[in-house]
């Protein structure tokens, strides 16, 4: 199948890179973008030719987040509307952290927002040395809503906390630190390095691998239907929110919001 917003490539050895291929866009996970991720995840999942799957990105930048002009669209919207696309951005989340295929993340770039929360659903993740990380939400007056119950997942409370509701950027070394990132490496030897995640598993039986990785879910932090629709919610009533509209606003007046010092 092809994509509008993705791109991918499967060699013989049954491992599939799955590119978000929007490099003009940084990346940002625009509307098509939420609606195409678990279709095409999906389809990898169900591919029994497919062994490992990487997530990786075109461009400077891995992801830049969630598209503001899509975001933009939500604050004109109605509020049945909003649900439904703040659904679809859980589903999305959802599908990558569900697959049975084990999932390695190549960051070849930068990564804010739900770019973070795609890192963190992936079964490892290797960033490189210069890449840059925020969860920059609270900026426009929104909250790290659906990625949340994967960010806590992957980090921890207490890591989280650090970084979670400041819009603070921090580097490749503190994503490592965090949990966020396995390993850290140099641009050039990124590819090698995803490399090494990729063969444990061409040795490893399929079936067994999927049971695993379904069994680690089972045992770690509960991430249930109940908790993504409360993230839904909470979305949702933020793009309700002055905040979120006030700082939406401002960006595409290319003006500061009030909160900004």
């Amino acid at each position: 199948m092809t994509y509008e917003t993705l791109s991918i490539e499967v060699d013989a050895r049954g491992v599939a890179t799955l590119w978000l291929d929007r490099a003009d866009k940084h990346n940002a996970m625009s509307g098509r973008m939420i609606e195409e991720l678990p279709e095409a995840i999906g389809a990898l999942g169900a591919d029994d030719a497919v062994r490992v799957v990487i997530l990786a990105a075109k461009g400077k930048s891995f992801c830049a987040g969630g598209d503001l002009r899509w975001m933009q669209d939500q604050m004109a919207a109605d509020a049945a509307t909003r649900r439904v696309e703040a659904r679809k951005l859980a589903m999305a989340l959802f599908a990558l952290n569900t697959c049975p295929k084990p999932v390695i993340a190549r960051v070849q770039g930068n990564a804010f927002g739900g770019g973070i929360g795609m890192i963190s659903v992936a079964d490892v993740a290797v960033g490189v040395e210069g890449a840059k990380f925020g969860l920059t939400e609270v900026r426009l007056g929104l909250i790290p809503a659906t990625i949340s119950p994967y960010v806590l997942a992957r980090m921890g409370e207490t890591h989280a906390r650090k970084v979670f509701m400041s819009a603070r950027l921090f580097g490749a070394a503190e994503a490592e630190k965090l949990n966020l990132l396995a390993r850290v490496v140099s641009e050039d030897d990124l590819d090698v390095a995803v490399e090494a995640e990729v063969m444990p598993y061409l040795s490893a039986a399929p079936g067994a691998v999927a049971e695993s990785k379904r069994l680690a879910r089972s045992l770690g932090a509960p991430i249930t239907e109940e908790i993504i629709e409360a993230t839904i919610d909470r979305l949702v009533e933020t793009w309700e929110g002055a905040e979120a509209r006030e700082g939406i606003a401002a960006f595409f007046d290319k003006r500061k919001a009030p909160w900004m010092a």
